[in-house]
């Protein structure tokens, strides 16, 4: 499969990398080290997300050459990363019609397999992984620009090496990075140690909404467009939320309900690891890995809980 994806970086000039929606560190690493790599061969490359790069990610190199609005324009090749379901790469992308060929990266466990090549692995830690192995198989060397952005897919996509994907090969790669030149505490810094003072406002109102089931089995919190409104916080400071009910005693899933518009809500699933939330997930027309799903819902807070709860009940 990488032969396969290295033949159509070689036969080819033009190249459209992209990734899916509110995109998270490993979406936004691993886009950026394709990106870099085949700039580096001196090929024709847009980066194209849907949403901007988080502020918490816009240190890493190439960030600053994202664009929201793709340009009208044909390309050999269209990279899509991290989406596990094509749809959430955006309405440009999922409409466009001038790419010669779409190439699926993902190391989701359930996943549309949408491209011409589609080189998916669950095992991968990130999808960082394969763009590592990809680099690697083509015997260009990892510069300090790439590594960082391989390095910050890992060590997100991991919970800092604290969850299960933290395989051998997540290790020996961050520690590859790190021999380039990357600064482990630096990145750690500017990921963990310089968070704006809104998402801890925010933080506290969805602290607020905490839940725990009569069984002890699950936990949620929520967060909602008012909570939005009363902090001045914005989307991408809730990741990580999540983390805080899956960490009570006795949870063996967290939930976390975002509302993204008016009665529509995005919802999250944790695991410690004796559930597969990818299959709840999937009961909702979403998906994901085993420790870490979601699914889009429709309908009130109150309902939506009533839904995903009812499910997980009879699921634990």
């Amino acid at each position: 499969m990488i032969e396969r994806i290295l033949g159509e970086i070689h036969a080819n000039s033009s190249f459209l990398v992209t990734t899916h929606e509110n995109p998270d560190g490993d979406a936004v690493g691993s886009s950026l080290a394709l990106a870099g790599y085949l700039k580096a061969l001196g090929k024709d490359v847009t980066i194209h997300f849907c949403d901007a790069v988080p502020d918490l990610y816009t240190f890493l190199p190439l960030a600053s050459e994202v664009v929201q609005q793709l340009p009208e324009r044909d390309y050999d090749v269209c990279f899509v990363l991290d989406v596990g379901e094509f749809r959430r790469a955006g309405a440009q992308i999922n409409q466009c019609r001038r790419v010669g060929k779409f190439i699926n990266i993902d190391h989701h466990l359930t996943i549309d397999n949408f491209g011409s090549i589609n080189y998916i692995d669950p095992a991968a830690a990130a999808s960082g992984v394969l763009v590592y192995r990809i680099i690697k198989a083509s015997d260009w060397p990892i510069d300090l620009p790439i590594a960082l952005s391989i390095y910050t897919a890992i060590i997100t996509d991991t919970g800092s090496f604290r969850y299960s994907n933290a395989n051998p090969e997540a290790f020996a790669i961050a520690g590859e990075m790190i021999e380039v030149g990357v600064n482990a505490w630096d990145i750690s810094e500017k990921l963990y140690e310089s968070q704006p003072q809104e998402r801890l406002m925010l933080l506290a109102l969805a602290l607020s909404t905490l839940t725990t089931s009569s069984c002890g089995k699950f936990a949620s919190l929520a967060v909602t467009l008012e909570m939005y409104a009363r902090t001045g916080a914005t989307a991408e400071l809730t990741d990580g939320f999540v983390n805080y009910p899956r960490s009570i005693s006795g949870v063996e899933v967290a939930v976390f309900f975002r509302e993204i518009s008016a009665g529509f809500f995005k919802v999250g699933f944790r695991s410690k690891g004796k559930v597969d939330v990818s299959s709840i997930a999937a009961a909702f027309g979403g998906g994901g890995h085993h420790n870490a799903a979601g699914c889009n819902l429709k309908g009130s807070l109150d309902d939506v809980k009533t839904q995903i709860f009812s499910h997980l009940e009879k699921a634990i």
